[in-house]
């Protein structure tokens, strides 16, 4: 017999092998799509984002049945693409970093963009460009419509050609002085990887971003998430993938709250 009432009434497997149904947890949807081939492909890109809209149930939808918690895709860097795209000469690949960055809609970008500047200067970087990104605001939700960011793209390079670790750490800091003092958000700056995310639902990540639907736009790897906000509301830049990671849970699961509050209730 289950051992509560609210395990009947279900078609969850029983207990078999590894599987163990005590550890099941609600959580967002995560998926990861790599090759060994040794070559980029947007095949990958298709395959990750397929993923990606099956793992629409494991999203949550705002009132207006168009506003998403939250998805997005990781991947490499697509140098094939942003060369396609971009009207400035990048280095080699490797040697220059880019990313998103979401700004208010009623911020100077002239008077950001030279401060921005500035401080990758300060951080021995230089500016080489930026980009609006494409998007359709039309397949979003009012919700997310209303709270949507204005969208670009930043690409820099070391003064000294600096690349591997030492460029990222650069990206690094520059970022994080950028969000400190421009009020800037950046969904990631980096020589390797590149993350587009927003307040989208699972289906409508790809017709937001038409850059994701180029064939140009290779990679080995992609790693895309829905989320499930549990004790946060959603917003545009708390939608995963993060720059490094996305993840499927919260620390505070159920069976921890109930620890937790058996413990003070002992005291």
């Amino acid at each position: 017999m289950p051992s509560s009432v609210f395990e009947r009434f279900q078609t969850a497997p029983a207990a078999s092998g590894l599987y163990d149904p005590a550890r099941d947890r609600d959580a967002c949807g995560l998926a990861m799509v790599a090759t060994l081939r040794g070559t980029a492909g947007h095949d990958i890109v298709d395959t990750a984002l397929n993923a990606l809209r099956n793992l629409e149930h494991r999203g949550a939808v705002g009132s207006d049945a168009g506003t998403g918690d939250g998805a997005g895709i990781l991947t490499q860097i697509p140098d094939k693409f942003l060369r396609s795209v971009v009207s400035f000469e990048l280095p080699k690949a490797g040697n220059f970093a880019a990313g998103l960055v979401f700004a208010d809609t009623d911020t100077d970008l002239t008077a950001v963009q030279a401060n921005f500047a500035t401080l990758a200067a300060e951080e021995g970087l230089q500016v080489l460009g930026w980009r609006e990104v494409p998007t359709n605001p039309a397949v979003l939700g009012d919700l997310a419509r209303t709270a949507m960011p204005n969208i670009l793209q930043v690409f820099v390079s070391g003064l000294n050609a600096e690349s591997g670790i030492t460029l990222e750490r650069l990206a690094f800091r520059l970022r994080k002085r950028s969000e400190r003092t421009l009020g800037l958000y950046h969904p990631s700056l980096s020589s390797r990887t590149i993350v587009y995310k927003g307040m989208v639902t699972t289906l409508q990540l790809e017709p937001f971003f038409p850059d994701l639907s180029d064939e140009k736009f290779e990679t080995t790897l992609a790693l895309v998430h829905s989320r499930f906000s549990t004790n946060t509301f959603p917003s545009w830049p708390l939608a995963h993938p993060f720059r490094m990671i996305a993840h499927n849970g919260e620390i505070n699961t159920v069976k921890g709250n109930r620890n937790w509050m058996a413990a003070r209730q002992s005291q």
